[in-house]
């Protein structure tokens, strides 16, 4: 049930001739550090009062009270990487989470470990991920182990939350098995600087390093498909203890129409020099969406299963979420364009930035009626008691109006 509270939307869209709209433009690809793109803003001090609070995304409703709000920002962008969407402030900072592992993969592809393996596109999709740590995903994973001989042991992401499919863990704790690191949501991404450095020669152990040679080669990957010059880029430690980098929303966004469309009009010819290694990132993601999540209640899978071959989907923690939506069929089909969504709380449970992305897929055209009934329990997640009663509901309450009708 989706209870009816008064307005759906908080309307709350930058105008077209704002400052926050008019820097979120000027943030090209090319641009240097993100603290620059905070200073055409219009956020500094020096200017005035602070900027008011973000919009609300989503509500929490319990009963008839509304419990709790969620704020945050969205941003999509076209073809050529101009904003034509946002509801919050585009230029934004984030930290990129788990939405760079696919720009991670791209390093291996260029390396040339994926080809010495003959990497799959399953094997790579499970590189790019954020798994449930499911036996497919661990089966994949020790499939190209052994191909490379290479021992599982060597992993360092730790075991925290893993597995976090509930068959899955019900299973092992029933058997006395304690979950190993390849079942870690990342282990797939660690896997993928292994294979590297098995290839190049590196060293294995201390792969994980900040300072490792795998590390360095994926920090001027991602810096290069940001657009970025590598000593721009602010790194911080991820949970799984990789390197994560910072960059402004509209550059995620960006970055994912890249992975959409890597030969498309926005794209510089360093970026498209890579668009070999995009194209076949976008498309085994595509081809095994449960290998990028999880065969159950996990929104990166569902939309990719939806929509097959037209979407693109990775969440990253706190609240995080990039979509690459490829260019429609036809002469007359929709523009391939990026969207990224970040909540501002860091959303521990997960349940806004399911109903935002939902919603803002929704409000976009991509998903239909069918989709949203569906998708219900992403849409609107719920809470409920004991005997199966709904407690609480979160809603998406805000509208992703084009910037041109505010004109």
């Amino acid at each position: 049930m989706t209870p009816g509270l008064g307005p759906r939307y908080h309307r709350h869209v930058p105008d077209p001739q704002s400052p926050l709209a008019l820097a979120a433009n000027d943030v090209k690809p090319s641009t240097g550090p993100v603290r620059e793109a905070r200073k055409r803003s219009g956020r500094s001090k020096a200017q005035g009062a602070p900027p008011s609070p973000p919009p609300v995304l989503v509500e929490v409703q319990r009963g008839g009270t509304i419990e709790s709000r969620h704020r945050g920002h969205v941003v999509q962008v076209d073809a050529s990487g101009a904003v034509i969407r946002a509801a919050g402030t585009p230029t934004t900072v984030v930290l990129l989470r788990s939405t760079m592992k696919p720009l991670a993969v791209v390093a291996l592809i260029e390396s040339g470990a994926a080809d010495d393996l003959g990497l799959t596109p399953l094997e790579l999709a499970v590189m790019c991920s954020s798994h449930t740590g499911e036996d497919k995903h661990v089966r994949t994973l020790q499939a190209v182990f052994r191909r490379a001989s290479v021992t599982q042991a060597l992993l360092r992401c730790g075991t925290d939350g893993a597995p976090s499919d509930a068959l899955t863990s019900a299973r092992l704790a029933r058997d006395g098995e304690t979950a190993s690191p390849i079942r870690h949501g990342c282990s797939g991404f660690h896997a993928a600087c292994i294979l590297m450095s098995a290839h190049a020669g590196w060293t294995l152990d201390d792969y994980s390093d900040p300072g490792h040679p795998s590390q360095v080669a994926i920090r001027d990957t991602v810096a290069r498909l940001l657009g970025r010059v590598p000593a721009t880029l602010q790194t911080s430690p991820d949970d799984c203890g990789l390197l994560t980098f910072e960059a402004s929303l509209v550059e995620l966004a960006r970055t994912y129409l890249l992975l959409a469309d890597p030969e498309g009009p926005a794209s510089t010819p360093a970026q498209t020099a890579s668009a070999p290694a995009l194209l076949r990132v976008r498309d085994a993601m595509m081809a095994a969406p449960d290998m990028v999540g999880g065969t159950y209640d996990n929104l990166d899978t569902e939309l990719m299963r939806r929509r097959p071959g037209a979407l693109v989907a990775k969440a990253g923690s706190d609240g995080l979420r990039a979509l690459g939506l490829l260019a429609g069929p036809g002469m007359d089909g929709p523009p391939a364009s990026g969207l990224a969504i970040k909540i501002e709380d860091g959303d521990l449970s997960r349940r806004a930035i399911k109903a935002a992305s939902v919603e803002v897929l929704a409000q976009i055209g991509v998903l239909d009626e069918r989709d949203l009934r569906a998708l219900a329990a992403f849409h609107h997640p719920a809470v409920h008691t004991p005997d199966g009663r709904e407690a609480a509901t979160a809603l998406p309450r805000f509208e992703l109006a084009p910037l041109g009708e505010l004109t």
